[in-house]
């Protein structure tokens, strides 16, 4: 057994148990006197475990800190989901800036984060340095639009704004019920009760080009009923009708495609051998823009088999594409 996870094992059975004997701390364990003794002592002098030997009960226990609550072990592993979340906050979190109120107010959380990825004595520094979590084709969204947006959404209060519809090019006046804030692909969204139309939409944060905060309550929908009508659909995009969509991988794209999540309502399942044969998945959507985004990034590796109209909009956005090249290229324009 690795020292790591001896040293782990020997505080969980002192945690659990209160107090062990040198013997059955060395039952347990299955090692020699000799390497248990180096464990003890590792845990106490480099890691900071205030175990002590308690000649009343024979046997080693947590001495006054812990009683305090004041100890615990630094994170030496950890799984997949959990370091990813450990170092996305840790990411958030350094981007705030050092200057402002809430970095400020945040500071004991990020140590307590790099405390957790084990500290400079562990290599935290040089973990943060050797994993890296890319965030590609992120929107940012100016610090005042912002903080008048979340400010609405806190105090439950109404908010204006100018916003650009990009697909048509339109801009509008909107008063808006703010309802939850949704992150997603790296770009920031507004689910809100608009009193314009009358009815849950989804607002992209960076196409809101003015905002105000209205002295009006905000209309309240039930979490529920704005979850159930905007998260039904493929993506960010919000409904409550969803379609079915039948997708059929190549067996090169399958390898990975079986493995992925596109949506958590999907179903697959292999044509054939698995591992050895075409994928089949099937997902609901209820706006096919993003997911004729998604299928084209598969190229000839995948193929649209349902809905037909499913089908007839990504081969016209193939056609498009394949009409771009046929084409001669532009000239390039003098800079």
């Amino acid at each position: 057994m690795p020292r790591t996870d001896r040293v782990y094992k020997i505080e969980m059975l002192i945690r659990s148990r209160g107090h062990l004997s040198f013997q059955a701390l060395l039952d347990e364990l299955e090692v020699s006197p000799a390497t248990l003794k180096r464990d003890l002592e590792y845990l106490r002098d480099r890691l900071g475990a205030p175990i002590e030997y308690d000649r009343d009960c024979n046997g080693y226990r947590f001495g006054a800190e812990y009683r305090g609550h004041k100890h615990e072990l630094p994170g030496l592993w950890f799984s997949e989901r959990e370091l990813y979340s450990l170092l996305m906050a840790h990411q958030l979190l350094a981007e705030l800036d050092s200057e402002g109120v809430i970095s400020r107010h945040l500071q004991p959380l990020l140590d307590r984060i790099q405390g957790l990825l084990g500290g400079a004595q562990f290599g935290a520094a040089a973990l943060l340095q050797r994993v890296k979590i890319a965030s590609p084709a992120k929107r940012a969204v100016p610090g005042p639009a912002f903080e008048r947006v979340t400010q609405a959404l806190l105090r439950r209060r109404r908010l204006r704004m100018r916003y650009l519809t990009r697909g048509r090019g339109e801009r509008s006046e909107r008063d808006v019920s703010p309802q939850r804030l949704v992150h997603y692909r790296n770009t920031w969204y507004l689910d809100a009760w608009c009193h314009r139309r009358e009815r849950l939409l989804r607002f992209a944060l960076d196409a809101i080009e003015a905002t105000q905060v209205l002295p009006d309550a905000a209309r309240e929908i039930p979490l529920r009923q704005v979850q159930a009508a905007m998260d039904a659909g493929y993506g960010i995009f919000a409904g409550s009708q969803p379609r079915w969509a039948r997708l059929r991988f190549g067996v090169q794209a399958a390898q990975w495609a079986s493995r992925e999540q596109w949506h958590p309502q999907q179903e697959g399942r292999w044509l054939g051998e698995a591992g050895a044969s075409d994928w089949e998945l099937r997902l609901p959507y209820v706006d096919e823009t993003e997911l004729v985004m998604d299928v084209l990034r598969q190229g000839a590796q995948v193929q649209v088999l349902e809905p037909p109209a499913l089908r007839r909009r990504v081969r016209e956005r193939l056609q498009q594409a394949l009409a771009l090249y046929e084409q001669a290229p532009a000239a390039p324009t003098e800079q």
